[in-house]
């Protein structure tokens, strides 16, 4: 059974960080393409950060130079290094593991809040 599990969301302070994880089993996490994506309320689900298997990133521009992402293959985890965050990163966070190339499918995880407010 897969199973991705993020955790590491919470509440905090603009200007402040998180450190999001996503842990996966079931897969083969090696071979995984893996994306960070994001969904605040009332709008769509948006893309925030993507990793090859081969460890090449790229973020989109509304989080470029504040975001990190990373991967772990032996430890099977992704990760989100958000920092210098903005009230308008508040959304539900959520982990998404791309094998349909290698014809496996993809999956998602449930999702961990960040609320940035003062």
């Amino acid at each position: 059974q897969v199973q991705l599990v993020e955790s590491g969301g919470g509440s905090v302070q603009p200007g402040g960080s998180l450190r999001l994880s996503c842990e996966a089993s079931g897969i083969i996490f090696s071979i995984s393409a893996m994306r960070w994506y994001r969904q605040a309320p009332g709008k769509a689900r948006e893309l925030v950060a993507a990793i090859t298997r081969g460890g090449s990133v790229d973020l989109a521009d509304t989080v470029k130079g504040r975001f990190t992402i990373s991967r772990d293959n032996a430890n099977s985890t992704l990760y989100l290094q958000m920092n210098s965050l903005k009230p308008e990163d508040t959304a539900v966070y959520y982990c998404y593991a791309d094998l349909i190339d290698w014809g496996l499918g993809d999956y998602w995880g449930q999702g961990t809040q960040v609320t940035v407010s003062s």
